[in-house]
């Protein structure tokens, strides 16, 4: 059952009667409708009556409108109004432009601007490295996107895409002190991102791609690294990847299994499906089975993509060929990034003894998480509304901040690895359990662990 979420949260401006119950009728009225209510204010008062501003949480936008109507239906009361926070906290956008040095007077504004910033271009023309140093390139990443895979929405386009892009910035800042700034492109053509990217480049110290549908995406990555002297990073591959990893590191000392063991199943085989594997097979991993839409991928399956061939020739080496619930029979390991409600309680009970569930898909997941804890010992998701949320903040931040404070430009799989690795050791022994095998995403111990691991290994 759905529960209210902050994600719905609304609040009404309600005008009741002058009476002693007049709040607490409203309230009764939104909680027996369902609303979890977070804040009662009064927004002002008139000689015959209050205007009360009312904040609950709700479970969608449907349930919304319910609970509206049942603070309209109190005698003597009225919504005047209705306002969704989500779409409040979105207005003018998320994220602004400030001044680090003060523009306060003439010998300020001659220093900042002309005729002194002549003397810096030219230093920089001089000297091209100069760059990193002496402008905002040493600490701005661009968070790139097509906004063909956006979320669980897919291809929604650049503007629709920009509110997340946004978000990503601001998380960029709030965690890793890196300024970021949205670019969403008005193309979907692999040369041209590639050609624009590689034009605005002068301006950053790196490029997070985000959001850019499979396949196009690996080749994106793959171009622009080979093509640019700053890092370049696919946040829905690796980021993916380095938290699950660190989450399942300290999901298997929770059952007391070895990696190098363990039967994984993975439904998923795109960007992060992709870059999963590859990551845990770095990390040890040797039985490894992959699931497309047709099933597992096995020695028989014929593809001309590339990506898809390496998994067919580096997992299932037993060559499996059935189905994704055949697949998870004794399994010890289910790690999902594919599509929300495609398993059920029964088909996680098949799984080995103490099994783990990584049900990634969002904002539905896999299966559902309380079914899969009914037999797995440790159940992960993507949601904050569960415990165990595998959130690619985690990563990022504390990845690029590593980055850009060395200056280092290649992100190898090593990297990535010893990210992940660095991540799961925040968790000390005496806080694991089934419950908490990863990081709050608040937790600032994290994005500093993380930048301190690609600091030494770049």
């Amino acid at each position: 059952m759905s529960l209210p979420s902050p994600s719905y949260t609304i609040t009404l401006r309600v005008e009741v009667a002058a009476s002693q119950r007049a709040t607490s009728t409203v309230v009764a009225a939104v909680a027996d409708a369902g609303g979890a209510v977070m804040g009662v204010d009064i927004a002002h008062s008139t000689s015959h009556g209050l205007v009360v501003d009312v904040t609950c949480d709700t479970i969608d936008a449907e349930h919304g409108e319910r609970v509206v109507a049942a603070v309209n239906a109190i005698e003597g009361a009225e919504v005047l109004k209705s306002s969704d926070s989500t779409f409040l906290m979105h207005l003018g956008g998320k994220i602004e432009v400030t001044n680090k040095v003060p523009l306060k007077t003439r010998r300020d504004l001659s220093r900042a601007y002309t005729p002194g910033v002549a003397r810096v271009c030219l230093a920089i023309a001089d000297k091209p490295e100069d760059a990193r140093r002496l402008t905002i390139k040493r600490n701005t990443v661009a968070v790139v996107t097509d906004g063909t895979a956006v979320l669980g929405l897919g291809d929604i386009g650049p503007a629709a895409a920009l509110p997340v892009m946004e978000g990503k910035a601001a998380l960029f800042k709030e965690f890793g002190g890196v300024d970021a700034w949205p670019v969403c492109l008005d193309t979907t053509d692999t040369d041209e991102i590639v050609r624009i990217v590689k034009a605005i480049a002068p301006v950053y110290g790196g490029v997070n791609l985000e959001d850019i549908a499979a396949p196009r995406c690996f080749e994106i990555e793959a171009r622009l690294r080979a093509e640019l002297d700053i890092p370049v990073f696919h946040d829905d591959q690796h980021g993916t990847a380095i938290v699950v990893l660190a989450a399942l590191v300290n999901a298997l000392k929770v059952v007391g299994k070895d990696l190098a063991d363990v039967r994984i199943v993975v439904s998923g085989v795109g960007a992060a499906g992709n870059a999963i594997i590859r990551l845990l097979k770095a990390q040890g991993a040797r039985h490894i089975v992959a699931f497309g839409r047709d099933g597992a991928l096995h020695p028989g399956v014929v593809t001309d993509d590339p990506h898809r061939r390496w998994l067919v020739d580096n997992t299932n080496v037993d060559g499996f060929a059935g189905t994704l619930q055949e697949g998870l029979k004794g399994a010890d390991v289910f790690v999902g990034v594919s599509a929300g409600g495609i398993l059920s309680g029964a088909d996680v009970a098949q799984m080995a003894q103490d099994a783990i569930v990584f049900a990634l898909a969002n904002p539905t997941p896999e299966v559902d998480p309380l079914e899969a804890a009914e037999t797995a010992v440790v159940v992960a998701t993507g949601r904050s509304d569960y415990p165990n949320q595998i959130n690619n903040v985690l990563a990022f931040p504390g990845l690029f901040r590593g980055l850009l404070d060395t200056g280092a430009t290649d992100i190898t799989t090593e990297l990535l690895r010893v990210a992940a690795v660095a991540i799961a050791e925040v968790v000390a022994p005496d806080e694991l359990n089934s419950a908490y095998i990863i990081p709050g995403v608040f937790d600032h111990r994290v994005a500093d662990a993380v930048a301190d691991a690609v600091r030494k290994q770049a």
